[in-house]
């Protein structure tokens, strides 16, 4: 086995806690000797909570990929990008696979829109509660290309895995632009499903955990 795995969601709570010890500082600085009072009282801002509720996503995906470890499927949490302020959520190494995975906890429903494909050029879209995503699948390819790097020869898989979404009673996860998007217990029988394969995941592994430390 690996020697850290990593903390799900570790940076995203230091970001929150840092964020929210800077907004009180900032109350109690325009209140003063009723600064604990106007503490009480302001609601949390929305950027700040933001980072917090990033966290809990993070871990209920990380739990679900915890559940499936085992000497053949690697779990690495919240790694560090070298060079970068960036980290990736998630990144699980199987015999079949090595998958890059990127937790969100958004409300609304995920979806794929098409245009084009006749006349005009085929484009795909991530929505997310009527609102485009897209940008989370650009995001989740970046960082898959970075362990492409770290890792070559081997097959990469993508994955967006939302928490608390409105998904469909039937159907529901699908594929942009190759990343698979989907909820965690859809998500751990995906990567089961690339239980077997030619990656030798005790090398993976290092190298992945040596290039892209523990962001804890």
């Amino acid at each position: 086995m690996t020697s850290d795995t990593g903390a799900a969601g570790a940076s995203a709570r230091r970001e929150y806690e840092r964020r929210r010890a800077q907004d009180e500082q900032r109350i109690r600085g325009q209140w003063g000797r009723l600064g604990g009072l106007a503490v009480a009282l302001t609601p949390e801002r929305q950027g700040t909570r933001a980072w917090s509720v990033g966290a809990v996503g993070e871990q209920r995906v990380g739990a679900a990929l915890d559940a499936i470890a085992s000497d053949s499927i690697r779990v690495l949490h919240d790694r560090r990008i070298p060079r970068s302020r960036a980290n990736i959520d998630h990144i699980v190494i199987t015999p079949g696979a090595v998958w890059v995975i990127d937790a969100k906890r958004y409300s609304g429903r995920p979806e794929l829109r098409v245009d084009g494909g006749l006349i005009r050029p085929r484009t795909e879209s991530l929505i997310v509660g009527g609102r485009d995503k897209s940008a989370l699948v650009e995001s989740v390819l970046g960082q898959a290309a970075r362990i492409c790097d770290a890792v070559p020869g081997n097959p990469i898989r993508t994955a967006l895995c939302f928490v608390d979404a409105d998904w469909p009673l039937f159907g529901g996860s699908f594929v942009v632009r190759t990343v698979e998007v989907t909820w965690p217990k859809r998500l751990a029988e995906r990567i089961l499903s690339t239980a077997t394969g030619a990656v030798d995941v005790d090398a993976v592994a290092a190298a992945a955990e040596a290039r892209f430390r523990p962001s804890a």
